[in-house]
Parts: C-alpha cells; structure tokens; sequence
C-alpha cells in the first residue's frame, strides 16, 4: 500500500521522528483512549515504560520529554519548540496534570521508566498504563514508533496512513510503478499526485507541498543565525553559522572555486539537522535524523539550477515521496531496526530521485540515481554518540546530500539503463538491516557511540 505523500513529510519537531515524534503521537492516543475510562472528580495516575532502542537512546533523543508533551495533548505538527521548556517545567513542578471535569493524573518524568529488552514487533516500543486511586489498572496499551513518527498499537489493525490500493494508479514496486506511469504516459510525480487527488482536493495539495517547502526553508534560515552548543555532553559546536558568513562573505570566489558549491550543500545541511539536533521544527524526510537532505538538495536545485520554478518542487517532493513510499512499503525507514542505510540512505535515495525529475531525467534514469544512492549507503549504521542525533548525524546528512546530487547526475549522463534495480536495492537493504548487529541499531552499543565518548571533551 503506497504511503501518503503527507505522511511521508510530516511538519514536527526534533531530534528524532521515532524517538521524539512518534512517542508524542502515542502518548497523545493513550489519552484520548484513557478519556472515556475517567470519573468526574477523580485523581488518576499514569506509567511509561520504555522498551529496546527507546530504552537505551531515549534520554539522547528526547523520548521522555515528548512523552510528557503528548501527555499534555500537544502535537508535533503544531507545537512551538519554544514552548517546550515552560510546559515540562509546569509539569515536574506540579506532578500532575488536570485533564478536564476535575480529572487529575499524577504524572511527572520520574513516572518513565525504561527496559532494554526488545518486544517482538518492533525494537522502538513503549507501554503506557494507567491506574486509579486504589492503583487498580484501569488501561494499558501498548505501542511501536515504527519510523517516521508512524505509530502502530500493539493488537490493533494498522490505522494506517497509507492509501487505499484498490485502483488503477496502486504500485507496490518499483518495476509496477515505472510500469503504470508508461502504460498511462504519466511523470512519477503526476501519478502521486493523482493518487493525492482521490482523497484531497488540488487545492490542498498545492497548500500542503507549499507549507512544507515553506517549513524547510524557514529550517535551513533558522539554522544560518543560531550558534553557541548543541544540547547534550557533547557540546557539539554550531557551525551553520559561521560557515554562512564565510560563504556569504567569499560568493565571488565562486568562480576560481566551482566546488563552492558543494560548501552551499553542506550548509544547507547542516544548517537543518543543528536545528533538529536543538528541538527546532523540521520536516521529517522521510525521519528526523535524515531531515536535512532533502531540504539541501532542493536548496541546491533553488540557488545553483536555472530553471528552478515553484512547479519544480511540487514534482520534486511527489517524486521523491513515491522512492520513499518503496522503502517505508518493502523495507523499512527506521534506524532502529535496519540501521541508518533506513534513514540517510532512504533520504539520500528519494532527494536523488526528486532532483533528476526537476532535471529533465527520463522514468529510468529516475530509478538509477534513487538505485545509486542506496546501493552506496549499503550497511550503514546508527550509532550515535551519546545517544544524541548529532554525532555522525549531522555531518552523515551533509555527505548524504552531496551524495544525492552526484547520483543524480551519473544517472543523467546515461541512457537509464543499469544493472541493479531500485527493487533489488530496496530488498537487499532490508536482509542488511536485518543481519545487522543490534548494538549498531539506534541503542548507543557499538560501533562511534563506545569508541568516541572516552575521547571527546568538545567537537
């Protein structure tokens, strides 16, 4: 079943869509359950526990506070980052919350708990119950934040996002989708539009693709004026900043420097994850800790390409939604479970694609620059130091982005014709992820996040 173009860009905060997004989603849906269980006038408690790679990273990402802004009924869509802090601290002040008709539940950080072991499902779950004033379990569920802020209830049919396959534009493949837009002479991105258009009308899709280019924008200029450290014991140094002024100040030396462009790519970059890796709003694509390079790429196609129109991006973001669609279908997007080839390579693939679309690239030469830009991030890790979303995320996304456009363009210097399909890429990036070790799956145990920590004082 194709995922929603608007499930795939998700406008929330950072710095994690499995670990910040999708627990605030599911704390939000415990609530709204809980709700119908409450008695008017009554004082209620609540537990999280938190289970694998939300147990082990989730202080680094920022679990246990979106779990308290979900609690609080805040979304991610809407939340201001500059709110956070007075909402947590209204809360470990009082200890309890009142939801409504004289409704209290005590709750307050100390109220998270955490257990590394893994539930069958999914390695990023958590279990919510809640109790009344005798301490008698009144309900308790429990959830997976499968990537991507998706979230899926234990025992309970996926109230999927995705859309409904019973029609004439419904893909499961890379090989079907190719096959469907030829039979129907359709760009990739005309065909998810019209998927769109079977449950929205156009109107919302121009507004919906618009604000998201909108929120990327305003990211990556947000990202140009903010320094000092990012949070954590890091205290990984803001480089978006100066690296702006420096380019800004050096833009003649351009033409003696035609790799300068690659420097524009990185600072767009890096610029998107720092405010990711700070809780700023970003757009998940298609997760947090890979949101940087799509916005970088489209920057890239904005700044440095002649025929840059607003019509571009909209074909860029449905292009790119249809590769990313692929993965969260046959795959997965979730460094928890098949590492970050899940999150930076998906992003990488799906930016690769978007940018030889808006560049004039036929249906197969679309495929082999998405095919080349995951083969070669094959078997990459998630293994951040400290369990933050900063080191090597931050300069994974600057890589990735410059990776993108360099498939692209090897994809555009051919006639489309390649070796190893997207399908067949798609497939052995998920026997890779599942073949992985744990410990280089989001749980901080091996690989960057054992060897860096004893060393670093200061990046």
């Amino acid at each position: 079943m194709v995922v929603s173009v608007f499930d795939l860009f998700s406008i929330g905060i950072g710095p994690s869509s499995s670990h910040t997004v999708g627990p605030m989603r599911a704390a939000n849906q415990f609530i709204q359950a809980l709700r119908s269980q409450l008695r008017s006038n009554s004082t209620y408690c609540l537990k999280v526990t938190l289970y694998g790679s939300l147990a082990a990273t989730g202080r680094g990402h920022g679990t246990h506070q979106a779990i308290i802004l979900g609690v609080l009924e805040q979304q991610p869509e809407t939340l201001n980052p500059d709110e956070i802090d007075r909402y947590l601290d209204s809360v470990e002040q009082s200890g309890e919350l009142l939801l409504s008709a004289g409704q209290k539940l005590r709750f307050s950080s100390a109220d998270i708990h955490e257990e590394l072991i893994v539930l069958p499902y999914h390695p990023n779950g958590m279990r919510f119950q809640a109790f009344d004033e005798i301490e008698q379990e009144i309900l308790n569920k429990v959830y997976f934040s499968v990537g991507g802020g998706f979230v899926v209830e234990e025992g309970v049919e996926k109230n999927s996002p995705q859309k409904d396959d019973d029609n004439e534009f419904s893909f499961s493949s890379a090989e079907q989708l190719l096959a469907i837009c030829r039979e129907k002479n359709l760009t990739i991105a005309q065909l998810m539009r019209t998927r769109e258009l079977q449950h929205i009308t156009e109107q919302t899709v121009h507004k919906k693709l618009g604000e998201i280019w909108t929120v990327m924008q305003a990211c990556v200029e947000r990202g140009f004026t903010q320094q000092g450290v990012l949070p954590g014991k890091l205290k990984v140094k803001r480089r978006a900043a100066k690296l702006f002024r420096d380019l800004s100040d050096n833009k003649d030396l351009g033409d003696s420097d035609p790799l300068q462009v690659m420097d524009w790519v990185n600072l767009y970059a890096l610029s998107v994850s720092e405010e990711n890796a700070a809780g700023g709003r970003v757009v998940t694509a298609p997760t947090n800790g890979a949101a940087g390079i799509i916005p970088a790429v489209l920057h890239y196609y904005r700044d440095f390409v002649k025929s840059y129109s607003d019509e571009g991006v909209e074909e860029f973001l449905l292009t790119a939604a249809a590769i990313g669609s692929l993965y969260k279908m046959n795959a997965s997007i979730s460094g928890a479970e098949v590492g970050c080839q899940g999150e930076v390579g998906s992003a990488c693939s799906m930016a690769a694609a978007g940018l030889t679309a808006v560049l004039g690239g036929t249906l197969g030469q679309i495929e082999y620059a998405a095919e080349i830009a995951m083969e070669h991030n094959l078997g990459l890790t998630c293994d951040p130091v400290e369990g933050l979303v900063q080191v090597p995320c931050i300069e994974r996304n600057a890589i990735a982005s410059v990776k993108a456009i360099n498939a692209s363009r090897m994809a555009l210097q051919s006639n489309g014709e390649h070796c190893v399909s997207l399908d067949d890429v798609i497939k052995t990036m998920r026997e890779t992820g599942r073949d992985m070790s744990q410990k280089y799956k989001e749980t901080a145990t091996g690989g960057l996040a054992v060897e860096v920590p004893v060393r670093i004082i200061e990046c």
